[in-house]
């Protein structure tokens, strides 16, 4: 039976505390044993550190959920070697610690249905069997705030109910008290991930997950905005029977994500395009997305169609950052240096006096977004995510002097926060395309090259 999940803001507080010190000093041990060991006892050491580390953020995160946990699934998307300080780990033992912290994605301890049964009938006030005809008591999915179960209502519709852990309210406000620490264990593990501004940012939406009548109503808009689509389907959502605890949606089934990776390139090809298209396609044409792209929420439909899921953490865009966005695209691709600095410096990325020159904001969007910018046929390694995020924090690369100190406003943080999380999908898929391409569609308007976008511009002209 599962530990309740502490509440209180000393007991979360105490947990994260241990874990940012444990980690801190298990790295630095790894760092001095470089000066004394063989290669062979380093690899060894380097290993029991990794293994540990990733033992240490399962247990603590996985068993308090709430905000921490969403930090850890967060983290499990990219290389988290870099809090190490080398890159000479083997792929065995990269893979094995990659696997030890997946597991905070969808294999998170489970809470007696008694208990979540209470939830659900505390927020309908009444017996279970009169909201549902069937149910079953076994969890078919966990995340972060809840979990989730398979029914059926009385006209025989399969749903699916996410119900939330009871006390989850109680500890993400203590975990918001508690930013500080979160955004230092982070730092400790990946410090671009730590910006301020991304992380007030998805403080203050996580804090709207609470209440899942928010997240229903975000699913409804969303799958309004692509019924009928031609290679993404959205799950209905039943207004009528959301609470703030208790989330009902139609009952999808599809290939999970590790299936998907391991099809064949060409649809591996296929579906990374078309998490482009979601993901960053609904930022710049619908100013409004979600902002989660993590492998647990998709799946692959039987008919071809990619199933997106969870719309807890969703964002909408004002025109100004769009127009950013797009603006950076354009200057970029045609080498317009001095326009991109001024674009920066506009738009509050880069102080005017920054020491960062024309041709280096050139160089810095090319190593973050080159596999967006160039016009090749590119394919993703696992890696590039994580590769893209070190131009910034790594002192070797150049950049880190000139932007440690500048700020990103809060939706620009966001926005990168999208286009990492999908660029870490795609390269757990090994996706491979001509991704400039298709930006192109958003950025200058071109006619689309592929077959799948050919299709989406058809379906778009028949919305009007």
């Amino acid at each position: 039976m599962a530990k309740d999940i502490p509440t209180s803001r000393v007991r979360r507080g105490a947990k994260l505390g241990k874990l940012v010190a444990d980690q801190a000093v298990r790295g630095v041990g790894v760092t001095l044993s470089m000066v004394r060991d063989s290669d062979e006892e380093h690899l060894a050491r380097t290993e029991r550190a990794l293994v540990d580390a990733a033992e240490d953020i399962v247990t603590v995160l996985g068993s308090m959920k709430g905000l921490a946990m969403k930090a850890g699934q967060l983290l499990s998307m990219f290389d988290l070697l870099a809090v190490f300080g080398t890159d000479a780990v083997p792929p065995r033992q990269r893979e094995r610690f990659q696997r030890k912290l997946a597991v905070l994605c969808d294999q998170t301890p489970h809470v007696p249905f008694a208990r979540m049964r209470a939830v659900i009938e505390a927020d309908y006030e009444r017996p279970l069997d009169t909201v549902f005809a069937e149910f079953d008591e076994q969890p078919i999915g966990a995340a972060s705030i809840g979990q989730v179960y398979r029914a059926r209502l009385a006209d025989g519709r399969a749903v699916a109910v996410k119900v939330q852990y009871p006390g989850i309210d109680i500890a993400i406000r203590a975990d918001l008290k508690n930013l500080t620490l979160v955004m230092r264990m982070v730092r400790t593990v990946a410090p671009a991930l730590a910006d301020h501004a991304i992380y007030r940012e998805i403080a203050g939406h996580f804090a709207d997950e609470i209440d899942y009548r928010i997240e229903a109503e975000h699913h409804r808009v969303v799958a309004e905005t692509y019924r009928d689509h031609p290679f993404i389907r959205i799950p209905e959502v039943f207004p009528e029977l959301c609470t703030a605890r208790v989330l009902v949606t139609e009952l999808v089934d599809g290939h999970r994500f590790d299936e998907i990776v391991a099809m064949a390139d060409s649809e591996r090809n296929r579906v990374g395009e078309i998490l482009l298209r979601f993901y960053l396609g609904s930022m710049v044409r619908e100013r409004r997305f979600t902002g989660d792209p993590h492998p647990g929420n998709i799946l692959l439909a039987r008919d071809g169609k990619v199933i997106f899921l969870d719309f807890g953490l969703f964002k909408h865009m004002d025109e100004t950052a769009v127009e950013f966005e797009i603006a950076c695209i354009r200057a970029a691709t045609e080498y317009r240096s001095a326009d991109l600095r001024a674009l920066f410096v506009e738009y509050g990325l880069l102080e005017h006096d920054s020491p960062a020159t024309s041709d280096e904001c050139l160089r810095l969007l090319y190593e973050v977004s080159g596999w967006l910018l160039t016009d090749a046929e590119i394919k993703i390694a696992e890696d590039t995510a994580a590769t893209s995020i070190l131009a910034l924090i790594d002192p070797r690369r150049g950049h880190f002097e000139n932007w440690r100190r500048e700020y990103a406003p809060a939706e620009h943080a966001f926005a990168r926060r999208v286009e990492y999380g999908t660029l870490a999908l795609l390269g757990k898929l090994r996706a491979g395309g001509n991704w400039h391409r298709i930006a192109r569609e958003w950025a200058y308007g071109d006619p689309p090259r592929t077959e799948l976008g050919v299709l989406e511009q058809h379906w778009l002209a028949s919305q009007g």
